[in-house]
């Protein structure tokens, strides 16, 4: 990890240190304040704690032109884009991807596209509906690998992360206090639950909560869809495609519509937001990856409305590309924060449940010397 960025992350997590206004902000402050000298470990579980709402910075009175110049959200977004990078397996794939993000991803989704098309073309297909443009066995021997890939590359990263954190063994309870904050997007509420500033300094808004939970939910909607799919190929016996009111489209209908809402909405709250609060070198792969999501989504839906016309081939194979570039990228694209907001979130549960075991303890101790 560069040593410039992670010092100059220790400094200003020194000077709020001795501050503490921020306390009740979101769990970055807690855990900061807990700690007296901070370790590269403590730094990177900081930042991938963060949120980048910056609340912290509009109501910081150390800010320049103060001497001290603080601008916390952007040293840990700079030291949680690094860890990301060093973590991530390959590493040199994911430095590639934050600083041209949306050129690659937009090559990778045409690129893929016409292999789609060519393998159309040689006589893969075979079947009804998309089967008609593309084989099911190609579908398969195309994007099984694909989905495997990011599995294993994303458990290799977070391995190295837990390593880096000093993580200790998971229990249940962990768990649980972790995906309680993911789905409610808490920190997004700040502490004071009006919201956060991303938007504007001097406005809180929920509008990045909100636009945060319509792809989350958006994207496991769509998932479940698919899940919904290959259960009824597989275990029924019942082929694609699935009338509208099947599992697969009931939750896929809705997925796509809140996936494609949420990431038109988090794109345009992207373009507002005021860049210097954040890493300005990461900025293009954050919306390469927004806008590779809305397309998997928007072509989905296309589809669904015209999946039975003369365009589905075409349609069908920008969705492929769209969706197997989604694959292929997880592991370097700002859906691998997902992963590490959620194991950052697990090790804070573990440092919260082991200071509410310690204090009980202390509190019985004095009591038995008095």
């Amino acid at each position: 990890m560069s040593l410039d960025l992670i010092q100059e992350a220790r400094r200003q997590a020194e000077v709020c240190n001795a501050c503490r206004y921020c306390e009740g902000y979101c769990s970055v402050f807690p855990a900061l304040h807990q700690e007296r000298f901070f370790s590269d470990g403590n730094l990177t579980q900081l930042a991938n704690l963060c949120h980048n709402c910056r609340g912290c910075y509009y109501a910081c009175q150390y800010t320049a032109p103060h001497e001290f110049d603080l601008n916390l959200p952007k040293a840990l977004a700079e030291v949680r884009r690094e860890s990301w990078e060093n973590h991530a397996w390959p590493a040199p794939v994911a430095r590639l991807f934050q600083a041209n993000g949306t050129l690659i991803a937009a090559a990778c989704v045409l690129g893929f596209a016409l292999l789609f098309l060519a393998i159309r073309a040689i006589g893969s297909a075979g079947g009804e509906g998309f089967y008609a443009a593309l084989s099911h066995n190609a579908m398969v021997a195309i994007f099984a690998p694909a989905f495997l890939f990011p599995l294993a590359s994303l458990a290799m990263s977070l391995r190295r992360y837990w390593n880096t954190v000093g993580g200790e063994r998971i229990r249940l309870s962990h768990f649980t206090a972790a995906f309680g904050m993911v789905a409610k997007m808490k920190d997004l509420a700040a502490g004071h639950g009006d919201g956060c500033n991303f938007e504007e300094e001097d406005r809180f808004s929920q509008s990045r909560r909100y636009a945060h939970q319509l792809v989350m939910y958006g994207f496991l909607l769509c998932f479940a869809a698919t899940s919904a799919g290959t259960v009824l190929h597989y275990v029924f016996d019942l082929h694609a495609p699935y009338g509208l009111f099947s599992l697969p489209k009931l939750l896929g209908i809705p997925g796509g519509l809140m996936l494609a809402w949420g990431t038109a909405w988090m794109a345009k709250l992207k373009i507002a937001a005021d860049r210097h609060v954040g890493d300005q070198s990461a900025w293009g792969g954050e919306m390469g990856f927004i806008l590779l999501l809305c397309v998997v989504a928007v072509s989905g839906l296309a589809l669904y409305v015209l999946g039975s016309t003369a365009v589905m081939p075409l349609l069908l194979a920008l969705h492929l590309g769209a969706v197997l570039t989604f694959f292929l990228l997880t592991p370097f694209t700002k859906m691998a924060h997902g992963f590490y907001r959620l194991a950052a979130l697990v090790r804070d549960a573990q440092r919260v449940q082991a200071r509410g075991a310690t204090v009980p303890k202390r509190a019985q101790q004095a009591s038995a010397r008095s």
